[in-house]
């Protein structure tokens, strides 16, 4: 691992100066899942949420704050995205065991930068917005495991997290 690219020389934070980078397409993959009770998931399957369309809600929340990523996280570029896709996966439990929500965000740009950060923040975002929606019903809900899961292009190419499971969610 190199040294940190958001310091100078003496030791001050700065953005990152890219402008003699060549822009490539880049590809930014991340995960992360959010647990709740089997009831709160019969919820948002069933489509009976009083706020509405759970995981279509979560879906648009998580490409809205890809496009905002650089106003929230203060180093960030802002970036002209080509692509962002949110996927959800559902796993049961039994009647006694905790269910979950599996987020999987897939950001894409050409440009000078990578969208790590754009899809790390999609699936947070994502998370917590079923979290928002379900919490009158369940505020024991866990978000967990948010993680880069590849990333690639760019001068130092690709990424694929170790811990990823050979079906590409967390």
């Amino acid at each position: 691992m190199s040294t940190l690219t958001h310091f100078d020389d003496q030791g001050q934070a700065h953005m990152v100066d890219v402008a003699a980078k060549a822009a490539s397409h880049r590809t930014g993959i991340a995960g992360g899942r959010i647990d709740m009770l089997p009831a709160t998931l019969a919820i948002i399957e069933a489509g009976t949420a009083k706020k509405g369309d759970v995981l279509g809600i979560a879906r648009i929340a998580g490409i809205m704050a890809a496009k905002k990523t650089s106003d929230l996280i203060p180093l960030c570029h802002p970036l002209a995205l080509t692509r962002v896709a949110i996927e959800f996966k559902v796993l049961h439990g039994s009647q006694s065991q905790t269910c979950s929500v599996l987020c999987k965000a897939t950001v894409e740009t050409v440009g000078p930068t990578g969208v790590e950060m754009e899809a790390l923040t999609a699936v947070s975002v994502a998370l917590l917005t079923i979290y928002d929606m379900c919490k009158a019903v369940d505020r024991g809900m866990v978000m967990s495991d948010i993680k880069l899961l590849e990333k690639h292009g760019g001068k130092s190419g690709s990424f694929i997290n170790p811990s990823t499971p050979a079906h590409g969610n967390t």
